[in-house]
């Protein structure tokens, strides 16, 4: 207990420094059966914490997973668990961490991708469609991430993220946006282009770095990626 204590203790200043980024070699070097525990402890602290431990964990599990395979699979399944209703989780940071876990390890993504689309897909049949609007954007920011790495897989997303231009939870709008504009799906310009006036405060992690915006200006930003104006074609 006093070895988990002080990891955790070490791994929490690490993350928390400005210069986080240059202790992840520091933290990937460490034993994943050791570290992937008190990362996960720090999703629940939201805010940049959240996104920078999801960071970590995405390179831990990847590590780990070229290690043995078997031992992330098993890891994969526990974060599986936390989003299931039946283990009293609310499941913050879970979605992130899935993606940041797939964006670095192309079997994993491959095994896994469809289990992060089924929260946002519904269907007429028995599905994992998430009621809980925050962990829809969520998962709508997890499928923008891996966008930007693995598109190819996220191609059957396309739908889903159509729906979520237009979620109850404005957030949410904003995320589904940020990942059509990672796919450059040019198809959704136009509805993209109705969330412009959008002023919903929204938090952004891209590039490494929290961006306080809105959902008008994630709007706008994916129709730059794009290649397109806010009022044009």
């Amino acid at each position: 207990m006093a070895r988990f204590r002080s990891l955790k203790t070490q791994l929490r200043c690490q993350l928390q420094s400005e210069l986080w980024q240059d202790h992840l070699p520091d933290i990937l070097a460490l034993p994943g059966r050791e570290t992937v525990g008190p990362l996960m402890s720090f999703l629940l602290f939201g805010g940049e914490m959240k996104w920078r431990a999801a960071t970590a964990l995405g390179l831990v599990v990847g590590r780990m997973a070229d290690e043995d395979m078997e031992q992330a699979r098993v890891f994969m399944r526990r974060l599986l668990w936390h989003m299931n209703e039946e283990s009293g989780n609310v499941g913050w940071g879970i979605p992130e961490t899935m993606a940041e876990i797939m964006c670095n390890h192309r079997r994993l993504a491959d095994d896994y991708n469809r289990m992060l689309h089924s929260y946002v897909r519904e269907t007429t049949e028995d599905d994992n469609y998430l009621d809980h609007p925050p962990l829809r954007a969520a998962v709508y920011w997890g499928l923008g991430r891996l966008a930007q790495v693995r598109p190819e897989l996220m191609q059957p997303a396309v739908r889903a993220l159509w729906w979520g231009l237009e979620d109850e939870f404005h957030p949410g709008r904003g995320m589904a946006a940020w990942a059509l504009g990672n796919l450059n799906a040019l198809d959704a310009a136009d509805k993209i282009r109705t969330l412009l006036d959008d002023d919903t405060p929204v938090e952004l992690f891209e590039d490494g770095a929290v961006v306080c915006t809105t959902v008008g200006g994630i709007a706008r930003q994916a129709l730059e990626r794009m290649g397109l104006e806010a009022g044009k074609d």
